[in-house]
C-alpha cells in the first residue's frame, strides 16, 4: 500500500490530503475475476469450440481486444447471444488465450506457437501476436529463415519478416545450402543480389547465382543474364573473372554475359583509358555495405630490436588491434600493397646464415579469407628499400636497392590476371625513399635521395597505358623517408624529416599546404582508409634532436584539415607496411 500526504489551501489553512493507492488491489484483480470465472460465478457468456465450452464475463472479453469489443458492443447477434461459436479456433489454443486475457501469463511451444498466432491475429491480441514473433525471431537459424519468411508473409507478420530477411542476408552464404533456397523466385533471388547489406564475397555471389540455376536448368537457363548483371564484376579478381567465371559453360551460353566479360577485358587492358556506356552502371556499383576497409599493419622493425613478422589488423568497431598470421619470414624494408581482400609483401632484406643479409625477390602473400600465407610469384629481380603500388589488376615495383648495393632505376610490373612480372620502362631518375601514390593512369613519384643521399626536387610521371616516364622539377619537393596517399584527386605527402604535410592537386598541377603533423617523422606510413589518411609509427626527432622509435596512431580528416589520435601501437614500429584491406564485416575472421 502507498500512501501520500500533500499540502493544499484554498484561501484559508493549509490541509492535509491522503492520496491512497493499493497496489495489492490491483495486482491481485485479474486472479480474483479469473477465479470467478472457473466458478462459473457472473459469468455471461460461453465460448464454445470443438464442442466445449469456456464460460466468461462479457466485459472482459470486450476490454480485452478490440475483437470481442465489436462483438458485445455492437449489433451483431453474439451481443444478445448466452453462446458463441468461435469458428477456426481450436479449444485448448482458445483457453489458453482465454488464460492469458485474465491472468496475462501464456506459455508458447512450437507446437502451439502457429495456430496461437493466427487466433491472435484473428482475435486481435496484438502483444501475444508480437510474442509469438519473438519466440519464433529466436529460433531463427540460416537453415530456416527463408521458410519463415514465407511464414511471416502468410500471418502479416512485418518483426518476423524483417529478423528473418535481415538473418538471410547476413548469412547468405549458408543460407544457400538450405532447401527452400532453391525454390526462391527469380524476383526474389534479384532481390538478394541486388542488397547492399549481402554479406558475401563477389565470387560468392556469382556461385550462389549458378547453384540457383542448376537447380532447375531447363526452366532457368535463359536468366542468366539478368542474374549475371547483379554481379559487381569490378570488385572480383580478374584471375577467377577471365580464368573460372568466363569459361563458365552458362556464362558462354549467354552472348549478353560474354559481350559483358570482353568488355572489362577490353577495360582492363586498356588500363581504364575509358568505360564504354553499356558497362558504366555495372562498372560503378560500389561494394555491397557489409565489406568494410580496415588497416593492416605488416612488418617492419619492431622496438628497434629485430625484424618484426607481425601482421595486425585495426578493428574500426571495437577499437582494438587484432593479431592475423605471422609472415613465413623476417624481411626487413619489404614492400607492401593490397589488392582484391589480398596483401602482398615483396622482397626486402633477408637473413642468411652467419649474419649476412641479402636481397630477395621472393613475394609472399596473405589472404583475409583464410588467414594464411603463401608464396607467389617471384619478381624479376631482387630488391629492398623500393616501393610498390597496385593500380587496376596489376603491382608495379619501383626503383629499391639491387644485389650489388646500388641504387635501381628499375621498373617491374605484375599483372595478377596471368600471374606474370614483365620489365617496365625505367624511372629517367633513381632515387631512393620517394613518395609515390598512383591515380587516373599514372604513378608519380615524388622527390627522395639520389645514391649521395642528397634530396631529389623531383616529380617523376609514369603513364601506366602508354608505358612513358616524364619528369619535371618542383622546388616545393624535398621529401625523404615519407609516404603519399590519395584522396579525392590529391596525393598527400606526409612529413619526410619535417612535420610538414602538402597535398598535390593533379587537376590544378599545385601544392597545397595542409596542417602539421605534431612531430618530425621519418620511415612511418601511411594509408587511407574509409577517405581518412592513417599514419602509423615510424621515427621521430624529440625535443633534443635524438631519434627515437614512435608507436604513434593518428589519423587526419581532409575535411576539416585535422589530425587526431587513434590511441597507439601494441609496440613501436618503423620500416613497415600500412594497407587498406577490404573484408566481409559479418564473418569471423580465420584463426
Amino acid at each position: 500500500m502507498c500512501y501520500k500526504l500533500a499540502e493544499t489551501s484554498i484561501d484559508g489553512p493549509f490541509t492535509e490530503v491522503l492520496h491512497y493507492k493499493d497496489k495489492e488491489q490491483v495486482e491481485t484483480l485479474p486472479l480474483q475475476l479469473n477465479n470467478l470465472r472457473k466458478k462459473q460465478i457472473l459469468t455471461d457468456v460461453v465460448l464454445c469450440s470443438d464442442g466445449k465450452e469456456i464460460p466468461c464475463h462479457r466485459n472482459i472479453l470486450a476490454s480485452s481486444s478490440p475483437y470481442f469489443f465489436a462483438m458485445f458492443c455492437s449489433n451483431f447477434r453474439e451481443s444478445q447471444q448466452a453462446r458463441v461459436i468461435m469458428q477456426g479456433v481450436p479449444h485448448d489454443i482458445l483457453s489458453s488465450i482465454v488464460d492469458y486475457v485474465y491472468t496475462g501469463n501464456i506459455s508458447i511451444t512450437m507446437e502451439l506457437v502457429l495456430p496461437l498466432m493466427q487466433a491472435a491475429a484473428m482475435l486481435q491480441y496484438g502483444r501475444l501476436f508480437e510474442a509469438c514473433s519473438t519466440f519464433l525471431q529466436a529460433q531463427l537459424s540460416p537453415g530456416n529463415c527463408l521458410s519463415m519468411i514465407r511464414l511471416s508473409e502468410i500471418l502479416h507478420c512485418a518483426s518476423l519478416q524483417e529478423k528473418a530477411r535481415e538473418l538471410a542476408v547476413r548469412s547468405f552464404s549458408d543460407v544457400v545450402s538450405s532447401e527452400d533456397f532453391c525454390e526462391l523466385s527469380l524476383h526474389e533471388l534479384v532481390g538478394y543480389l541486388e542488397d547492399d547489406q549481402l554479406c558475401a564475397e563477389e565470387e560468392q555471389v556469382f556461385e550462389i547465382l549458378l547453384a540457383w540455376i542448376h537447380h532447375d536448368p531447363f526452366a532457368r537457363h535463359g536468366v542468366i543474364h539478368d542474374l549475371f548483371r547483379r554481379v559487381r564484376l569490378r570488385h572480383i579478381h580478374p584471375s577467377y573473372l577471365f580464368q573460372f567465371i568466363a569459361n563458365d559453360p552458362l556464362v558462354q551460353s549467354s552472348f549478353l554475359c560474354t559481350e559483358i566479360i570482353e568488355s572489362v577485358r577490353r577495360l582492363l587492358f586498356s588500363v581504364g583509358s575509358s568505360c564504354p556506356g553499356d558497362l558504366q552502371l555495372l562498372w560503378a556499383t560500389p561494394r555491397r555495405h557489409t565489406c568494410k576497409e580496415a588497416l593492416v599493419v605488416v612488418g617492419g622493425r619492431k622496438n628497434n630490436e629485430r625484424t618484426s613478422r607481425e601482421a595486425l589488423l585495426f578493428d574500426e568497431q571495437l577499437q582494438c588491434w587484432q593479431w592475423l598470421a605471422k609472415l613465413p619470414v623476417r624481411l626487413y624494408r619489404a614492400s607492401y600493397v593490397c589488392m582484391h581482400s589480398i596483401l602482398y609483401v615483396l622482397g626486402g632484406l633477408v637473413m642468411r646464415a652467419g649474419g649476412c643479409s641479402v636481397p630477395s625477390a621472393m613475394v609472399y602473400t596473405l589472404s583475409i579469407k583464410t588467414n594464411q600465407w603463401r608464396m607467389a610469384e617471384s619478381m624479376l629481380a631482387p630488391r629492398f628499400a623500393h616501393q610498390s603500388i597496385s593500380y587496376l589488376h596489376f603491382i608495379f615495383v619501383l626503383g629499391g636497392v639491387t644485389g650489388d648495393g646500388q641504387i635501381s632505376d628499375g621498373v617491374e610490373r605484375y599483372n595478377t590476371m596471368f600471374n606474370q612480372w614483365e620489365p617496365m620502362a625505367p624511372m629517367p631518375t633513381a632515387v631512393q625513399h620517394p613518395a609515390v601514390a598512383a591515380h587516373d593512369q599514372r604513378i608519380y613519384v615524388f622527390g627522395g635521395e639520389d645514391a649521395m643521399q642528397n634530396p631529389v626536387r623531383l616529380i617523376q610521371v609514369y603513364h601506366i597505358g602508354r608505358n612513358h616516364w616524364c619528369k619535371m622539377e618542383n622546388r616545393t619537393v624535398k621529401n625523404v623517408c615519407a609516404p603519399a596517399s590519395v584522396i579525392d584527386g590529391k596525393i598527400y605527402i606526409i612529413g619526410g624529416y619535417t612535420r610538414r604535410m602538402v597535398a598535390y592537386d593533379i587537376k590544378a598541377n599545385k601544392f597545397v599546404k595542409c596542417e602539421n603533423m605534431k612531430e618530425r617523422r621519418m620511415h612511418h606510413s601511411a594509408t587511407v582508409v574509409n577517405n581518412k589518411l592513417y599514419v602509423t609509427g615510424g621515427r621521430y626527432l624529440n625535443g633534443h634532436d635524438i631519434i627515437e622509435d614512435s608507436d604513434s596512431f593518428d589519423f587526419y580528416d581532409p575535411e576539416t584539415d585535422t589530425w587526431a589520435s587513434k590511441g597507439t601501437l601494441p609496440f613501436k614500429l618503423f620500416d613497415h607496411g600500412a594497407v587498406p584491406m577490404v573484408f566481409v564485416s559479418d564473418k569471423p575472421f580465420p584463426t
